[in-house]
């Protein structure tokens, strides 16, 4: 059985400022309840839009009419439309790309931590949707800055990944050739779900992560059920 209900770990140093790097350009003012409530109104009612017509064919007159507000609201929390899709898509990213954090004095072997950073990974994509494939759908949206950011944060991911893969085959309880590939190939998986993905579909969100982490194990050649139990970090 799978291993249920993982929640990402606390991001490492390094990520964090990654993903203040990239977020910095974000919000105009300074935040509080009532102002972080507003922008999530913009965001939901975008994120909605951007699902449904795509990048190019939403404007801010869409998102402006969808909320039923002025411009200048919408102009308060945001600089342009490119500013609330990269905002969208970065949530995401961020809990994809951090799956693999562990504290450093967490003791549990290689094995377990990939499988539940694989969990993490294709959970935070499903919970994120429609946002987390955003990035597949039209990456030619964003900025260079943004997709710099982006990618340090996936190459930080596969480093952790690829450490506790080659671990794990030391041990034993991995069988594969190529680290690399094999990471990539397991990862990609939740990658396509953009296709086919329906929150409304026969299977729960809950029974679509299990099913894609048993699938990912096989491609890592995992030599035994991880046990199914709540992963803790």
């Amino acid at each position: 059985m799978g291993i249920t209900k993982a929640t990402n770990a606390p991001q490492t140093a390094k990520t964090a400022a990654i993903a203040r790097s990239a977020t910095a350009r974000g919000r105009q003012k300074t935040a509080n309840a009532s102002t972080d409530e507003k922008r999530e109104r913009i965001l939901k009612a975008a994120e909605s839009l951007f699902d449904q017509l795509g990048y190019a064919n939403t404007t801010m007159e869409h998102i402006v009419r969808q909320l039923g507000v002025s411009k200048p609201f919408v102009y308060y929390y945001f600089r342009n439309k490119q500013e609330i899709f990269e905002t969208l898509s970065w949530r995401p990213a961020v809990a994809c790309f951090t799956a693999m954090d562990f504290a450093a004095d967490d003791t549990r072997p290689a094995h377990e931590k990939v499988c539940i950073g694989i969990e993490r990974l294709v959970r935070a994509t499903l919970e994120h949707h429609p946002a987390a494939f955003f990035y597949y759908r039209e990456p030619q949206v964003y900025r260079p800055e943004y997709v710099t950011a982006q990618k340090k944060m996936a190459n930080h991911f596969y480093a952790q990944l690829c450490t506790q893969l080659e671990a794990g085959r030391q041990a034993g309880m991995f069988d594969f050739r190529e680290t690399r590939i094999t990471a990539q190939a397991a990862c990609s998986l939740p990658g396509f779900l953009y296709n086919w993905y329906r929150p409304d579909g026969r299977l729960s969100l809950d029974e679509v992560v299990h099913e894609l982490s048993l699938l990912a194990y096989r491609v890592l050649g995992l030599q035994s059920a991880p046990l199914q139990r709540s992963a803790s970090v």
